[in-house]
């Protein structure tokens, strides 16, 4: 009975974490699944496919500031998407209580699987732990699944900037976001 050949699992290893350094493997991986998302249009800032040397320093120096938290996805233990947090600067006591959340994105081979909620999540339970009350973010009116995605995980719009960005010489409008992941921070409003 307890002779039956086991076979690898159909089901995909998913996990979100923060990173503090990255491998040779993990900054390639990196780097990949960052291509694959400028090529599926949503690049966070970037359009057109930047030189590999130049998305790598861009990760390692993300590692480099004290001031963001680099979080990725993977899919079976391969890095496919990213988000930061971003905290303010210790000058800046009026708004120590909150962060930007930003590059959030899953490369396309990996969409479709839960790991930009997953990422989002893991941004709010260190913000958390980090004692911020308030998370912000920015995104292209475009991004549709996003947005999508941030209003179902009770992210509140709260402006529009009609001039966010340019795509192929059009202007996108941009939303403006913000959570309250501090109850107590509710009442104080």
């Amino acid at each position: 009975m307890g002779d039956q050949p086991q076979t690898k699992s159909d089901t995909p290893e998913l996990s979100t974490h923060q990173v503090q350094e990255l491998s040779v493997a993990d900054i390639d991986d990196l780097c990949d699944a960052t291509d694959a998302a400028i090529l599926g249009g949503g690049g966070f800032g970037w359009i057109k496919l930047p030189a590999r040397e130049i998305l790598e320093r861009y990760w390692r120096g993300v590692l480099a500031m004290p001031s963001r938290m680099l979080f990725v996805a993977r899919l079976d233990g391969v890095i496919c998407g990213t988000a930061q947090l971003i905290t303010p600067p210790r000058n800046n006591e009026a708004q120590s209580f909150t962060a930007n959340m930003t590059t959030v994105f899953v490369a396309p081979w990996a969409r479709g699987r839960g790991l930009s909620r997953l990422l989002v999540e893991s941004i709010e339970k260190a913000a958390r732990e980090e004692g911020i009350g308030v998370i912000h973010l920015d995104v292209r009116e475009s991004l549709e699944t996003a947005i999508k995605l941030y209003e179902s995980m009770g992210y509140v719009h709260c402006g529009t900037n009609p001039f966010y960005a340019r795509i192929d010489g059009k202007i996108i409008p941009g939303r403006y976001y913000y959570k309250v992941i501090d109850p107590a921070l509710a009442t104080k409003v």
